[in-house]
């Protein structure tokens, strides 16, 4: 066992679905005697020191870049851009702190072990190689997602001649087919985003390995296919949300938020079983879309509760719906605990956009998933929860395509088998036993425990080495 002192920096994306399972990662460190010094800034700060308000982590605040095209001043969270069609300028300013991050870097008295730096941040693969720390990159991506763009990737001419939705078998796993929706967002080969995506690529394989929030009996076909066959090494170290102990609250009804005592009198009312709806932070679904959600859930005459994460106009005008659902649905425009939602005892299905945070909270707290995927690595994700895990069922589309438009004819149909028909009990049984596996995994001796220890004692033996 290396005996050297164990200090790790730690340096999330600005979007909460980056940053949250980094806190946790965090905590983690922390218990193995870490000193863990995390990177933020400014209008995130609140945020980040609110979260580890009782830990002794170091949070450094560098500057924001000043004077971004198109991005209000102070706005430093994906979560709060105008339009998603801003990432890209977003996403590529970070590179501008690269000056006052290696400042930073050099002024710590104490020796760092490792890095673990967002994938959107390879440029601070060279402010790690100035130093010589080994950096461990996190882009919030099952192995399984990572596995699947990788095969692709070697086989570029995979779907020539194939439509969006001609299914094609998988290169390396038979049993598996997919269509180029699921697997190619079809960003222009030619566009600064891409080429962008690839220059985040190229500095993922240098650095040192990937830290992903998985376990391995969750995904062992693809995390051996991974570490067989690609680089750098996967670290399977999570579920990551289940670093942080949950509290029980106990407090009075008129101190918890109105969608928890919303919660607790469905729970009283015979246990009545309540679906989750929420499409992650930076869903853009249209208006027509919206409307058909409305119609769906309202004559599915299911219990609901819906979480908005855009304004209220981005809802549509008010057409009567909140009022006409009140007995049954309740609509929510502020940021929730989703873990905290997913885990209460009425809460038995949730229509997810299938962002792979939302799919281990899910998994943690043994709900089943219907699968609406919208962007990203979404499809995939929604793919291996439908086929692979099998603790879920995929939504409705009009043309069968993994993105297409959704009916409320076929949503309604959805909902209803998954919160009471045999499909929906199938699905619900099977989440249950993953989500008993979850929790040895991260227990001592499980899977991921070990892993982060081997992780650990790797790095702090490379530190020692001339």
């Amino acid at each position: 066992m290396a005996s050297t002192p164990l200090h790790v920096l730690l340096f999330p994306f600005m979007a909460k679905g980056h940053t949250i399972p980094i806190l946790d990662l965090a905590r983690l460190l922390l218990r193995r005697n870490a000193t863990v010094t995390l990177f933020t800034t400014p209008a995130n700060r609140q945020y980040v020191s609110a979260s580890l308000s009782d830990t002794p982590t170091t949070i450094i605040t560098l500057p924001f870049p000043d004077n971004i095209p198109g991005i209000p001043s102070g706005v430093e969270s994906v979560d709060k851009l105008p339009s998603s069609s801003l990432f890209y300028s977003f996403v590529s300013s970070t590179k501008l702190m690269k000056s006052h991050f290696e400042q930073a870097i050099q002024a710590l008295e104490t020796p760092v072990t490792f890095m673990v730096t967002d994938g959107f941040f390879g440029w601070t693969l060279d402010s790690a190689n100035i130093f010589n720390i080994p950096r461990l990159v996190y882009y919030g991506m099952s192995n399984f997602a990572i596995t699947m763009f990788r095969v692709i990737s070697l086989n570029p001419h995979l779907f020539d001649g194939k439509t969006d939705t001609d299914l094609v078998t998988v290169p390396e796993f038979p049993w598996m087919t997919a269509t180029r929706l699921e697997c190619d967002d079809a960003t222009d080969r030619d566009s600064p985003l891409f080429k962008w995506r690839m220059e985040q690529v190229v500095a993922t394989i240098k650095s040192y390995g990937l830290v992903t929030n998985s376990f391995f009996e969750l995904e062992p076909v693809y995390a051996e296919y991974w570490n067989s066959n690609s680089a750098p090494k996967s670290w399977s170290v999570g579920p990551l949300c289940l670093a942080q102990e949950r509290i029980k609250k106990e407090s009075l009804s008129d101190q918890k938020p109105s969608w928890m005592v919303w919660l607790d009198k469905k729970l009283l009312e015979l246990g009545v079983p309540v679906l989750y709806v929420a499409f992650g932070s930076q869903a853009d679904i249209c208006i027509n879309q919206i409307e058909e959600i409305k119609l769906g859930l309202e004559r599915s005459e299911v219990n609901f509760l819906w979480v908005v994460r855009r304004s209220e106009e981005s809802f549509g005008p008010d057409d009567g719906f909140e009022e006409r659902v009140k007995e049954k649905g309740i609509v929510v425009r502020e940021w929730v605990d989703q873990r905290e939602i997913l885990e209460h005892e009425s809460v038995k299905g949730f229509v997810s956009h299938c962002g792979w945070n939302s799919v281990l909270e899910s998994i943690c707290a043994g709900v089943p998933i219907l699968a609406w995927p919208l962007a990203a690595e979404q499809p995939l994700n929604a793919k291996f929860v439908v086929e692979e895990m099998k603790i879920g069922m995929r939504v409705e589309t009009c043309d069968g395509s993994v993105k297409g438009f959704v009916k409320w004819e076929g949503l309604k149909k959805n909902v209803k088998e998954l919160m009471e028909g045999v499909k929906g009990k199938e699905v619900r049984k099977k989440v249950k036993e993953i989500s008993d596996a979850a929790v040895e995994a991260v227990k001592e001796g499980g899977s991921s425990w070990r892993t982060l220890n081997e992780l650990i004692v790797e790095l702090q033996t490379k530190s020692l080495s001339p």
